[in-house]
């Protein structure tokens, strides 16, 4: 702590909570007592707040920013967020894993002129813990209980794929288009997994193996599977047309933006597309680049997905279990226009979801895998309102692929077993 720091910095910095960098809390105090010395009593209130840990204190508020953002030091982000962080949680990520009680009249999300930055006036939004899927058990599949045998899709995986798949590879041009009816071929069946055989399946640690995922019910005449996270949330792959560029990304952080800048670095929050080259760029993918910017911020909590554009362009999501609970046709194409966030996936939704497919056979179940995948285009929209049908004729986009729901509905699918119509050398 300076020396220089003011008795009320100081005494404030007194309830920091965790190891969140010293100098950084204190100069992110120091900001704040600087605004709230203009403010008869703010300053004795906030003390108040956290002396009692009280929620049942006034709102102790600063100015809102024109974009609602604070900078201390070379950090910015939401004043609200920042002083929930030094004074509450220190392990908060963002403003999504927040929730203003009823009685806070400048809470963040009320868009007023003021943000109250009163800690206690916001409550931590705990991850919902999603129930197992019971499926139907599988007289013949008894002995994957005990086994670590491969499941369907594995099997199919080593039986009908290309060469390249074996290398866990994502292909080099995207897949087709959803459709919307139709049972899985085999073939198929190898396409859509293969975004799970590029993803965290490949080094899953021990608690992730397939025999822990999946456990005996008290029902004799089902199967428990459990949802478990796995090492990346998700893995991105980038597109300039029909045309795969650079190598798969996958996200460990929550946070992740995808923009058009170069920045080197492999922090593992940024995927940055200004660093890809492609031979088979033209003029119109070149100038669409330039104008991604600051492109898109993903953001995974609470078994949620945000897609927040930062760029000044407009972005295009196609999220079938965001169109599903909006009750949107499933292929829409959603426009998010600049500065605006839409959430794009929810686990809950999708628990729902497979628990009901489950009842309906393994067709239903396996339309579900589109569900995991969602496609952003930049720039661009394609879709009914536009002269681009499909997103591969857009100059830029990127193909999402969630791993914790792809991980669960391989383990469910492979519980159930093959579906009827597919024949192979036993039958």
């Amino acid at each position: 702590m300076s020396i220089f720091s003011s008795p009320a910095v100081k005494r404030l910095l007194g309830w920091k909570q965790g190891d969140e960098d010293d100098k950084w809390a204190e100069k992110a105090i120091d900001s704040l007592v600087k605004k709230l010395k203009k403010q008869k009593g703010s300053l004795e209130e906030l003390e108040r707040a956290l002396s009692q840990a009280n929620p049942q204190t006034h709102c102790v508020t600063i100015a809102r920013s024109l974009d609602g953002r604070l900078q201390v030091s070379h950090r910015k982000g939401l004043p609200h967020v920042i002083y929930c962080r030094v004074w509450r949680w220190p392990d908060l990520q963002n403003h999504h894993e927040l929730k203003p009680l009823d009685h806070c009249e400048f809470a963040y999300s009320r868009n007023k002129g003021e943000v109250c930055i009163n800690p206690y006036h916001y409550k931590r939004v705990e991850t919902p813990v999603l129930p197992p899927v019971l499926v139907p058990r599988n007289p013949q599949l008894i002995a994957t209980l005990y086994e670590p045998v491969p499941s369907y899709l594995d099997k199919q995986r080593v039986e009908n794929s290309p060469a390249h798949y074996h290398n866990f590879d994502l292909p080099e041009t995207p897949p087709p288009a959803y459709s919307e009816t139709g049972s899985p071929s085999p073939s198929e069946a190898t396409s859509i997994d293969q975004s799970l055989s590029a993803s965290s399946m490949v080094s899953s640690p021990p608690d992730l193996s397939p025999s822990s995922m999946v456990s005996p019910s008290p029902d004799s005449g089902t199967v428990a599977v459990q949802y478990q996270e796995p090492p990346y949330w998700c893995s991105i792959v980038y597109y300039e047309l029909n045309n795969r560029v650079g190598e798969v990304f996958k996200a460990s952080l929550n946070d992740v933006v995808v923009d058009g800048f170069t920045d080197p670095s492999t922090t593992g929050d940024r995927f940055c597309l200004g660093l890809l080259s492609s031979v088979h760029r033209n003029s119109t993918i070149e100038n669409t680049r330039r104008h991604i910017g600051k492109g898109v911020h993903l953001v995974y909590v609470n078994g949620e997905v945000f897609a927040e554009c930062l760029s000044e362009n407009s972005i295009f999501v196609q999220s079938r279990n965001c169109n599903s609970s909006h009750g949107f046709h499933l292929t829409t194409v959603c426009k998010i226009p600049p500065g605006c966030s839409l959430k794009i996936f929810n686990n809950q939704d999708f628990a729902s979801m497979l628990a009901q497919s489950v009842h309906q056979g393994f067709e239903s179940v396996y339309e579900l895998t589109k569900m995991c995948t969602i496609r952003l285009s930049f720039v661009k929209g394609w879709g009914a309102e536009y002269h681009r049908q499909d997103i591969t004729s857009t100059p830029c986009w990127i193909e999402i692929h969630l791993h914790g729901p792809l991980m669960w509905l391989d383990k469910v699918l492979s519980q159930m077993g093959r579906p009827g119509g597919i024949c192979d050398s036993n039958s």
